[in-house]
């Protein structure tokens, strides 16, 4: 039996046919869930952080690109103002 981790409602699925990195979705509360291993059966909801580190990692990165430092010159880019 497959049940939600987050509301605990029986989903129809067949737990044997279920691959790591499946995703389906909780009729119940409409989360979507990933199967993170199988024997047993665990699921989470996708966007749970964690798995997305490494999403975190490039908006941290893409962040720090905002900033202009400064040219060979010695002075400062007043572009981005």
């Amino acid at each position: 039996m497959v049940t939600c981790p987050l509301c605990d409602a029986v989903l129809d699925y067949d737990e044997d046919e279920l691959d790591e990195g499946d995703e389906l979705t909780c009729d119940e509360c409409a989360e979507t869930l990933r199967v993170v291993g199988t024997n047993p059966l665990d699921l989470e909801a996708a966007d749970e952080p964690g798995e997305d580190e490494d999403e975190e990692d490039d908006d941290e990165e893409d962040e720090d690109d905002e900033y202009d430092e400064e040219d060979e010159s010695g002075e400062e880019d007043d572009d981005w103002r």
